[in-house]
């Protein structure tokens, strides 16, 4: 937020006349609006100009060339580039990079690191992105039918989950070592199904066993009995997974039709629709950090307290951010949706 200048002064006044010495106005306005809102130089400045009974808020002319700064051309800039530089943009104007760094501060413009997303999206990435997600807003009137949805998917859990930490050392001491994680080191397969209420089945594959579409199939003949077991209420299933390959397989479709199964529909390259990685697997990486695990059992054990640790919002939570989450897609042209 910009504050007026001129208001900032008529409190650095008040504080003046209240008796209060300059740096401590500068805290009391760094404290109500927020920091760098005004500098302690400049603060000492105008109290001493009150102090000489200057008591006219507004900036003294200055000797030189007027500023002739084009601030409207700058955001033009920005807008047709925001990932440009200062110095770049100092390139320009014929200035110092500070003098831009100055401006866009002003602007209240602030910088921030881009993130990174899945794939490189095409116009037609874009537009079948669109098409699915207007398919499924017209799907059902009310959000009631989410949950009859039994999403899943697989990620693998490493042994060693160690993070790089900072550490507090005196000046002109090195930070404290950190062995490099291997980089073919052991880990295991999960594989996860989950609705609004909860975890339905979570598997770890066996050493050596890929997911084939007849593996996957099989496992699709398992969680049909958990369901049937954990949620016999339930009656239509509509399924929700990604678009590898076991799981648009011929014999994986056909397992779906003859198991009864709605299968929705998910567009390529869009793991910001897919519950489990926007949701489930994020916090579960969170979880996983600084774990370090001697076998599967221990991972099993683990996997079991995380999944039963979250109470059913937390899983309704995430399936129910998918119509919003559909919104944005078509709302941005079929871009990304970023948390």
């Amino acid at each position: 937020m910009q504050f007026d200048r001129e208001h900032l002064r008529t409190c650095m006044f008040y504080d003046f006349k209240s008796g209060l010495k300059a740096v401590e106005s500068y805290r009391r306005l760094c404290q109500a609006f927020g920091p760098n809102v005004v500098s302690e130089r400049t603060t000492r400045d105008w109290f001493k100009r009150f102090k000489e009974g200057d008591a006219d808020f507004q900036d003294k002319p200055r000797s030189g060339r007027p500023s002739t700064f084009d601030d409207e051309r700058l955001l033009q800039l920005l807008n047709a580039d925001p990932r440009r530089t200062t110095r770049e943009l100092a390139e320009d104007f014929g200035c110092h990079h500070s003098t831009i760094h100055d401006h866009l501060h002003a602007l209240g413009k602030i910088v921030k690191q881009g993130m990174w997303v899945p794939h490189d999206l095409t116009d037609n990435d874009r537009k079948r992105r669109i098409d699915t997600c207007t398919t499924l807003l017209s799907y059902r009137r009310t959000t009631g039918w989410l949950d009859s949805i039994i999403t899943g998917d697989e990620k693998w859990v490493l042994y060693v989950n160690i993070a790089r930490r900072h550490s507090w050392v005196s000046s002109g001491e090195p930070a404290a070592t950190q062995p490099k994680i291997e980089r073919h080191q052991r880990k295991v397969m999960l594989s996860v199904w989950w609705d609004v209420q909860g975890v339905v089945m979570f598997e770890l594959l066996p050493r050596n066993v890929n997911v084939t579409a007849a593996f996957y199939c099989e496992q699709l003949q398992r969680l049909s009995a958990e369901i049937h077991r954990m949620r016999p209420q339930l009656g239509q299933v509509r399924f929700l997974h990604d678009n590898a390959r076991p799981h648009t397989a011929l014999i994986t479709r056909d397992t779906l039709l003859k198991l009864g199964w709605e299968a929705l529909p998910h567009p390529p390259y869009s793991p910001d629709l897919a519950p489990s990685d926007y949701h489930l697997f994020r916090s579960l990486q969170h979880f996983l950090k600084g774990k370090v695990y001697e076998n599967d059992d221990m991972i099993e054990n683990d996997m079991r307290a995380f999944f039963e640790g979250h109470p059913p919002s937390f899983y309704a939570d995430g399936i129910r951010q998918l119509p919003n989450r559909w919104r944005k897609v078509i709302d941005s042209n079929g871009d990304y949706v970023v948390d």
